[in-house]
């Protein structure tokens, strides 16, 4: 691609590697002007402090209320005994003679859930306890002058959050989402917003139970809190304590989308959750906010866990050659969280994991319409859109759906397999999509012949898999869209040879949280806004990483870049070449390199057919001059992998439209939008397509 008078887009630093990494990820600091409470939240601490001095409203008591004489016999007291654990691992904290509005609520609690409160009377019956209330003013203590906060666990105790921070294990060791994070390693960034579930961190068991712990925890608090604040910690602390430094973050990502105002409460609580926010604990301010156990983390069923241990354990030991994981299911069964926590599972043990993407509407680092090939070196600790990043390897679908075109997505994939190194000794984990009947269901058989895997993990609901289960017994007689039965060579192109496919372990996991098999329906929780905040995320990498205000897209000088210098493709429709700048202005393109060199006779190049060919990142064409013969592209791509481009695709993936009708600092009619338009016409809406239609001969009439 020849760039004239390109824009400087600072990149980002390399983070630094996270394996035996002493010290804190350098950041810039946040001034306190950049804490403040958002207005909705600000207006919720007021009214909750206001709530608290009268007396509630909604109380249902199952008992008459008892008499003065009685409830001075139980006074209150602040020492905690042992909680009341509930089936989704979660726990009331209850004190030692309990007051009778404490005995009350109690009871109140029990009468909600139900058949869902048990008590373990059993001590190896060890259940996670929730961090709420009354206990984290016991065991968290803040410095306002640090603007930190700094937190002492015990074993199995859990805080659930919403909001954003830097987490930094001072002492012992704690997890998130299948990652261990221990003392002397760095600070890593927690991302817990609305539009997916609430994240949690949970105190482990120490690793040396023989070391003196208040003597090497005393000069960790004194570095970090005040004199009476070190002191009330150090009581709490023992020898399977856990200590945690908590700071605020803000960073490029946060800062854009905080600038538009539909996202702008995207890390504060839904509405939902309002009522189990913890709004007056030394954490608050920080960016965080706990919650309490009515509103479940990460819920882990037991065939969930023994799937993870299979996995596990396999790659721990002494397998032939590296484990290939392919993980399939229907829509909205946690395919995603599983394999971030299998991901995060495995970096315990291995410096790096390959993850291959198959999914191409719910992307887990690149924007939607996307087939790529990452190496994972960093633990995933947040959702999809709080990690985006360039794969090794990627190709530009076009498309959130591959109904279409089922051919060039299966020859997309096998020519990402090939790029991968077979030399490697690294896990594989293989993403598929939710389509899971019809063709869906022919294209997973067909994957699963095409890769050399290990283990497949089929995720399901409700007792069933909501499709056949894929075990090396079904696959002998299964039809796939490319492959059919028998299947001695379905490997050949990979393996070069003819011998029976290798057999693989089968697992099933029965998904078993709130809300399984539908799609969120509160703010920010639907497939469109997932892509959406994946793509302004994306677009986020523009931001300069200094702190300062943001920078609307209109305001960047763009790239000009010769229309002999590149080839323009349209690859989710026909477009008429005459109509095929109309079609590419103001739209997201892909950043493609062609194998071979394109030549032009004076004018503009265009494609007549869509290419399988690398991706390298993504720009938006902000505008086309014809006289000069110029596309205006802004892209956060390095100016030395722009100069390999020579294609730019546009697919059906849109740009949200808070890009074009909300950024500020636009003044008079806003382009590239119009408010006339009719739905009503014949042929304006999308069309649907029904995606169980089979063919005749697949039905066997």
């Amino acid at each position: 691609m020849k760039v004239n008078k390109p824009t400087r887009v600072k990149g980002h630093a390399k983070s630094q590697k996270w394996k035996d990494v002493r010290g804190k990820r350098c950041r810039p600091p946040v001034s306190s002007s950049e804490l403040n409470s958002s207005p909705v939240m600000a207006r919720v601490i007021k009214e909750h402090q206001a709530s608290v001095k009268k007396k509630p409203t909604v109380k249902r008591l199952k008992k008459k209320a008892k008499s003065v004489s009685d409830s001075k016999k139980n006074s209150p007291h602040s020492g905690c005994k042992k909680s009341h654990t509930q089936t989704n691992g979660s726990s009331v904290f209850t004190m030692d003679n309990e007051s009778n509005d404490s005995q009350d609520w109690k009871e109140y609690s029990q009468s909600i859930h139900g058949n869902s409160m048990e008590t373990s009377g059993k001590s190896e019956d060890v259940r996670p306890v929730r961090l709420e209330g009354q206990s984290l003013h016991c065991c968290a203590e803040r410095d306002d002058r640090q603007n930190h906060a700094v937190l002492v666990m015990q074993k199995d105790q859990t805080l659930c959050f919403r909001g954003k921070c830097f987490l930094t294990c001072l002492y012992g060791r704690v997890e998130v989402m299948g990652f261990t994070i221990e003392e002397g390693q760095e600070s890593y960034p927690l991302f817990s917003p609305a539009s997916h579930c609430p994240l949690t961190v949970r105190a482990l068991e120490s690793s040396d139970l023989t070391r003196d712990f208040r003597k090497e925890a005393a000069p960790i608090l004194q570095k970090y809190l005040r004199s009476a604040s070190q002191k009330k910690l150090l009581k709490r602390i023992t020898s399977n304590s856990s200590i945690i430094l908590l700071e605020p973050m803000e960073t490029p990502l946060t800062r854009f989308l905080a600038s538009f105002t539909d996202l702008s409460e995207l890390f504060s609580p839904p509405m939902s959750e309002l009522m189990s926010a913890v709004l007056d604990t030394p954490l608050n301010g920080l960016g965080m906010i706990p919650l309490i156990h009515t509103v479940e983390g990460l819920n882990m069923s037991k065939s969930y866990s023994n799937a993870l241990n299979t996995v596990i354990s396999a790659c721990r030991g002494d397998m032939d050659g590296c484990a290939v994981v392919l993980v399939c299911g229907a829509k909205n069964v946690g395919k995603s969280t599983f394999i971030r926590t299998l991901i995060n599972t495995l970096l315990n043990h291995t410096t790096s994991v390959d993850y291959m993407e198959g999914d191409l509407g719910q992307t887990e680092f690149t924007p939607a319409g996307c087939l790529s090939l990452s190496t994972v070196r960093e633990p995933l600790l947040g959702p999809p859109f709080t990690h985006q990043c360039t794969p090794e390897h990627m190709i530009y679908y076009g498309q959130s759906s591959c109904e279409t075109d089922l051919d060039r997505y299966l020859e997309s994939l096998k020519s990402l397999w090939r790029r991968r190194s077979q030399s490697r000794e690294t896990p594989v984990i293989i993403n598929t999509m939710g389509w899971v009947k019809g063709f869906g269901f022919q294209l997973l058989v067909d994957m699963i012949r095409f890769f050399p895997l290990s283990h497949v993990v089929q995720l399901g609901h409700s007792g069933t898999t909501q499709c056949p289960a894929l075990t090396p017994e079904f696959l002998r007689t299964a039809h796939g869209f490319h492959t059919h039965p028998p299947a001695q060579t379905a490997l050949d192109e990979f393996t070069e040879s003819h011998s029976p496919p290798r057999s693989y372990v089968h697992l099933i996991v029965q998904s078993e949280f709130q809300g399984v098999a539908s799609q969120g329906t509160s703010k920010h929780q639907r497939s469109n806004e997932h892509r959406e905040l994946s793509l302004l995320a994306y677009l986020s990498q523009l931001q300069s990483p200094d702190p300062g205000p943001v920078r609307p897209l209109h305001s960047l000088t763009p790239y000009q870049v010769p229309h002999t210098a590149v080839a323009l493709g349209v690859i989710h429709c026909e477009v008429v070449p005459s109509h095929m700048f109309y079609a590419a202005n103001a739209s997201l393109v892909g950043l493609c390199c062609l194998g071979d060199k394109v030549t032009s006779r004076g004018g503009p190049v265009l494609l007549s057919q869509a290419p399988i060919c690398p991706c390298v990142g993504f720009g938006v064409l902000r505008g086309v001059d014809m006289a000069r013969g110029l596309y205006f592209l802004l892209t956060p791509v390095d100016p030395s992998i722009l100069r390999k481009v020579n294609c730019l695709l546009m697919g059906a993936i849109s740009l949200p439209s808070c890009i074009l009708t909300t950024q500020p600092g636009f003044e008079g009619e806003m382009p590239y939008v119009t408010t006339n338009y009719s739905f009503d016409l014949t042929g304006a809406g999308k069309l649907r397509v029904f995606k169980g239609l089979m063919r005749p001969s697949q039905t066997g009439m």
